[in-house]
């Protein structure tokens, strides 16, 4: 103990150890030490001299620390020493105040970094160091994340890729973000913000750890924008997470966390007074709207991301802080870019845009309002940089916008009393500033970009250039400039205004062959163009001179011919004598070839250091790129070569007008052949059901002639009838006309009728038989006597006492036996008559049945009639088969053709391309249609 006294400061009599010695001299004691209280000493004093002696300490103590961390766990203050030590060898924030002496040792960084790569090269150390961030002790865990935040400073992606093996290693670090102490919870913030740094694998699982659930209520719980640091810090890690990952947009969009942004931007109507803390996370989260619509994300991601910004009301409320007064000039510069990627390509974003107004007296279009400040010299160049973007990007695919815009330049749409876009574009256009010249031409090119109809209307824009002197078109007074410089604007020969007026014609005429002639009628221009190419300048007009070139190859390829001196052949002789081909194609190529060229291609947004710099834009670039090639080749080609080009085109075009035929002739019978193929399987369909109710109509058939057979044998006809025509009718899906129940009680009524018909029968049987005797007894005289034997045996006969009886009481009065005959006879005369409607009805029943089998004919036959059709139709699919590889023979022999003529073409050295290429280049055009690039 008195030596560690001696350490730390106490007196001792004899000379004082080095450091190195003191060192060493320590890690001897932690490692050999069996008290765990000599041990905590040791460390504590390793700790104090960490930062003073760190190589020492470093060199010689680092493996005895990772010691202590392993076999000391279950003490916290020596772990939290040891992990204090180790955080003062490897952070990159330690004061130096080393001796004289050591001045000349490595500096701190390479000292860090060293020992991080040491304290790393043992995977299981940094697993030692995951598994203590799960002790909630104060003195542990905060130390632990301490380190291991210096440790991902200077070895970030090796301790990167052992966190991403590591079990559970990403969770345990987004445990600290629930950690209650606001210490631990700000500096877990840190170290997840060097961690997510450049990984897009942890960034994911971050993302999925509900990272963005927490972070916003974390940015809510502190004030949002008036939050302190921590809410910059939530804010640095969530663009770390979203810049550059589609997949976590994805996620942010589809977890609706973008309607969560809007409170940030609900500023106060007192706007004065705005803190650098403010300002900052402001600009922060503007700049988290941008990365989720930025114009390099996915087309689809940045258009969902653009449409839930307008449905939640976010575009509204960035437009609100547009419009509002008192903000920063930073913010105000942040928000135009903001709200620009925001309307970028999206329809319905523009059209909000452009129902905005500014808050003045009388209202003025945000567009109005923006513009004035873009050609306002005197406004900040980041600001006007600004100003031009948000106005490019609400013209991108935005023909609605476009023809808005030049509206306001043609004679019948101004208005002398209000200040439109146009009035303030043609004032920059020719204004003294050539910054403002040129973002005024660049915004008009993009007015006219790919918009055929818009170029042909500005052409009728007329300008008034002085009092008592005829308006001039804008075209010509453009070109005016450019020829004449100095006779007409004091400033207009600076190298930035040419620049903006020549893309600006090049943008107008590309696509536009009556704009060409406007060009070319004015006798001037081509002999300007043609001076400048030729003439020796230096590099500062070399810029110049290429797109002079570009602008007159421009006339060379959409040239109609319609002026006779300035034709496609002379405009190339003139080239050919005045300038030489090699040095036109020379001249145009400087423009690709200029340093501020590659940069202005990389995206959209204007971003230069300085107003001298803004010489290209973005889309010019990209018609530069497309437009080159195309010069180049029509420059180089003779009149001979065109009129072979011309021969074989209009060959291909006549070979690919007949191939359009054949396609669409076989494009029809492939319909044809497809419905026959419906129709076929309808009616196959329609045979199989008819098929198959012919087999249950034949097994009933059958089964009612085995009944009916049955019937006949035990000579119940009528029945068999009744019950044939029922199951008929049911066969045929034909219904009885009464219900079941009038048929039983019909066929009850029947039953009764035959009893009763039955009986009567007997009954007049034997009455007739009376009758004969009595008859009989009266002519031949017989007593009474031979009348009862002839009753008696009357009676024996048939075996009724009803007879009997009757036949004694003839015998007393044979009057009254006769009237009894006549009532008998008149019963007998009625059971005839219904007797006789019973034969009738089972004549009707005989007609239906002979009605049913007429219909099972019919069936039988409309079947055959099926048959006979899906043969036809599978003879017609065997001939449109037969007919269809005729065509392709066909249409084999013309490719054959095409393709010996586009050989011929390839040995003119004519470039071919094949329509599969055409084909590809038209997918990708469309593809650019949704893409905002």
């Amino acid at each position: 103990m008195n030596f560690l006294r001696g350490v730390m400061g106490g007196q001792s009599a004899g000379p004082q150890p080095s450091g190195a010695e003191t060192v060493q001299k320590l890690c001897d004691r932690v490692a050999s030490s069996t008290l765990l209280d000599d041990r905590r000493d040791a460390v504590r004093a390793l700790k104090a001299l960490s930062k003073k002696y760190r190589l020492e300490v470093g060199s010689q103590a680092m493996e005895h620390l990772v010691n202590v961390l392993q076999t000391d766990r279950s003490d916290s203050e020596i772990i939290g020493y040891a992990l204090d030590t180790l955080c003062n060898l490897i952070s990159n924030d330690v004061e130096e105040e080393e001796p004289e002496e050591n001045a000349q040792k490595t500096n701190s960084d390479d000292l860090a970094g060293q020992f991080a790569e040491i304290y790393i090269k043992q995977q299981e150390n940094l697993t030692l160091l995951l598994s203590l961030l799960e002790e909630f002790d104060f003195h542990v865990r905060w130390p632990a994340v301490k380190l291991l935040t210096a440790l991902l400073k200077n070895q970030g992606p090796q301790v990167q890729q052992i966190i991403l093996v590591s079990p559970m290693g990403v969770s345990r670090m987004m445990d600290l973000l629930a950690d209650s102490r606001e210490v631990i919870r700000n500096d877990g913030l840190l170290l997840l913000q060097q961690l997510t740094k450049a990984n897009a694998a942890i960034q994911k699982i971050v993302a999925f750890e509900n990272a963005f659930e927490r972070l916003l209520d974390i940015i809510t719980e502190e004030g949002m924008s008036d939050g302190g640091i921590v809410v910059e810090d939530c804010l640095l890690l969530l663009l770390n997470l979203m810049r550059n990952n589609s997949s976590n947009q994805n996620f942010f969009k589809e977890g609706s966390y973008i309607q969560r942004m809007k409170p940030w931007f609900e500023v106060a109507e007192d706007n004065s007074g705005w803190s650098a803390q403010k300002v900052t996370n402001l600009h922060l989260m503007l700049q988290l709207v941008r990365v989720l619509v930025s114009p390099v994300n996915p087309p689809g991601a940045t258009s969902n991301c653009q449409k839930s910004a307008f449905q939640c009301g976010l575009l509204q409320q960035l437009c609100t802080i547009l419009m509002a007064t008192g903000v920063p000039a930073d913010i105000l510069t942040e928000t135009i870019n903001t709200v620009s990627e925001v309307i970028r390509g999206s329809q319905v974003n523009q059209d909000y845009f452009a129902s905005v107004n500014a808050p003045s007296n009388p209202p003025r279009p945000a567009i109005v309002v923006l513009l004035m400040s873009m050609v306002n010299e005197r406004q900040p160049f980041v600001l006007r940089c600004a100003v031009l973007y948000c106005f490019q990007c609400f013209l991108y695919k935005n023909q609605k916008g476009q023809a808005e815009i030049v509206a306001t330049l043609l004679p019948a749409t101004i208005d002398a009393n209000s200040i439109s876009a146009g009035q303030l574009l043609c004032g920059g256009l020719f204004s003294t500033d050539s910054l403002s010249n040129w973002c005024a031409a660049v915004a008009l090119a993009h007015a006219l970009q790919d918009n055929s109809i818009q170029k042909e209307q500005l052409l009728r824009v007329q300008l008034a250039t002085s009092l008592g002197n005829p308006p001039v078109s804008l075209l010509q007074q453009c070109t005016n400039i450019l020829s004449q410089g100095d006779k007409i604007i004091r400033r207009g020969s600076k190298v930035q205004t040419r620049v903006g007026l020549l893309m600006l014609l090049s943008t107008w005429m590309t696509n536009c062959p009556i704009a060409v002639t406007h060009f070319l009628h004015n006798q001037t221009n081509v002999p300007f163009l043609t001076a400048q190419i030729s003439e020796n300048l230096g590099e500062e007009e070399q810029l110049v001179q290429g797109l002079c070139a570009l602008l007159l190859g421009i006339c060379i390829y959409y040239n109609e011919n319609s002026l006779e001196n300035y034709t496609k052949e002379k405009l190339k002789q003139l080239i050919e004598k005045r300038i030489g081909k090699e040095i036109f194609i020379e001249k145009l190529a400087y423009i690709s070839k200029h340093e501020l060229y590659s940069r202005a291609g990389q995206k959209p947004q204007p971003s230069y250091s300085s107003p001298e710099q803004m010489l290209f834009d973005h889309e010019f670039t990209k018609l530069v790129k497309e437009l080159e090639v195309l010069i180049t080749k029509a420059v180089q080609k003779s009149s001979e070569d065109e009129k072979k080009e011309e021969e074989v085109k209009k060959s291909l075009e006549q070979h690919d007008s007949i191939v359009s035929q054949y396609k669409e002739l076989i494009r029809e019978q492939d319909m044809q052949l497809n419905e026959l193929k419906k129709q076929v399987a309808a009616l196959t369909n329609q045979n199989e059901q008819s098929q198959t109710t012919i087999t249950q109509q034949t097994s009933q058939i059958q089964q009612l002639r085995d009944q009916y057979n049955l019937l006949k044998v035990q000579g119940k006809p009528l029945d068999s009838q009744h019950h044939i025509h029922n199951e008929a009718a049911q066969i045929n899906g034909i219904q009885p006309k009464a219900d079941a129940e009038e048929i039983g009680r019909l066929r009850e009524e029947i039953e009764e009728l035959k009893k009763q018909h039955d009986v009567l029968e007997g009954q007049l049987a034997e009455k007739e038989s009376v009758i004969d005797k009595l008859r009989t007894n009266q002519t031949t005289g017989n007593t009474g006597e031979g009348c009862l034997d002839i009753a008696g045996e009357q009676t024996t006969e048939l075996h009724k006492p009803v007879a009997i009886a009757e036949a004694a009481s003839g015998d007393n009065d044979s009057a009254s036996a006769l009237m009894k005959i006549s009532q008998l006879e008149s019963r007998l005369s009625a059971l005839d008559d219904e007797n006789q409607k019973l034969k009738d009805q089972v004549k009707l029943l005989t007609e239906e049945q002979r009605t049913l089998n007429q219909q099972l004919a019919s069936t039988t036959s409309t079947v055959a009639i099926l048959e006979t059709d899906k043969r036809k139709l599978q003879q017609e699919v065997t001939e449109s088969k037969k007919e269809q590889d005729d065509l392709l023979v066909l249409l084999a022999d013309q490719d054959q053709k095409i393709f010996g003529f586009k050989n011929k073409l390839k040995e003119l050295g004519e470039p071919v391309e094949d329509e599969d290429d055409l084909e590809s280049a038209d997918q990708e055009d469309d593809d650019d249609d949704y893409e905002p690039s």
